[in-house]
């Protein structure tokens, strides 16, 4: 098994490089920003932008498995689109279509819990939900998701989309205790998508075994992913956190879903 991560100087490449080191024939690292340690045995460095078809295919080639991470992680403040439609449309759909070109037989997908920001904390929803981003971002994740099952469908690759919750070494803030999911988990979710046997698409919320979760993996139980970190360790230590604006704690995305806001809540069911 050979895996491309692209993104990997970010941090959740940094803790996937770490976790899976020594476990596959080869793990080729890829991003526009320098890797913090240089390559180990099993491993390559490859400088290239994602959004660059031509590189991208390049450094698709010989590759069983690409994890895609690479992008805008959080909704920029300022030229908002210009940004997200480089890295995060631009560049997601010539990682597929690379992959495609390069004979990738399997690709994960790093979405978000943002995809679906727009539903009522009060509302547990599952992997068949309809999208409703809270932002750009989500909206951009979104069309990664749809992107992804065009691929699985049309060209028959295994395609993974993970809604990563909040990807921290420890929960920040009180939302965080139901969205958190720990390096730890991180690791073994992307683990389970690459070594799973064959599968078509599947959607999966990246989230540690937190209690009063917003979202559940009900469904996917043959991917056999068991998150051991809990969110809910952290509920002291948080107690006297800042509290959620009016707003952001009505809902999944939380302050993605204020920021901007501009609508009326009673309009959204």
């Amino acid at each position: 098994m050979k895996l491309l991560i692209t993104g990997a100087s970010g941090g959740i490449g940094r803790v996937l490089r770490e976790g899976l080191a020594g476990q596959y024939d080869l793990v080729r690292l890829a991003d526009v920003v320098p890797l913090p340690v240089p390559p180990a045995a099993n491993e390559e460095w490859i400088h290239f932008d994602i959004g660059n078809l031509a590189a991208a295919t390049a450094a698709c080639a010989g590759i069983d498995c690409v994890v895609h991470l690479a992008g805008i992680p959080v909704e920029p403040r300022e030229n908002a689109w210009e940004q997200l439609l480089h890295a995060n449309i631009v560049g997601c759909y010539n990682m597929l279509e690379a992959s495609r070109l390069a004979g990738v037989r399997r690709f994960i997908f790093a979405s978000s819990n943002h995809v679906v920001g727009f539903y009522r904390r009060d509302r547990i929803v599952g992997l068949d939900a309809l999208p409703r981003p809270d932002s750009l971002y989500g909206a951009s994740k979104v069309f990664g998701e749809a992107l992804g099952r065009l691929y699985a469908d049309k060209h028959e690759i295994s395609v993974a989309c993970l809604r990563i919750g909040s990807f921290r070494p420890e929960p920040e803030d009180t939302r965080q205790l139901a969205t958190w999911i720990s390096p730890e988990d991180m690791v073994q979710l992307v683990k389970r998508c690459v070594d799973a046997p064959t599968f078509h698409f599947v959607v999966a919320y990246g989230i540690s075994n937190n209690e009063g979760g917003f979202w559940t993996n009900r469904g996917i139980e043959w991917l056999e992913y068991n998150p051991v970190s809990r969110g809910q360790d952290a509920a002291v230590r948080l107690a006297n956190a800042p509290a959620e604006d009016a707003i952001a704690r009505l809902f999944h995305g939380g302050s993605f879903c204020s920021m901007n806001f501009e609508g009326s809540p009673a309009r959204i069911d």
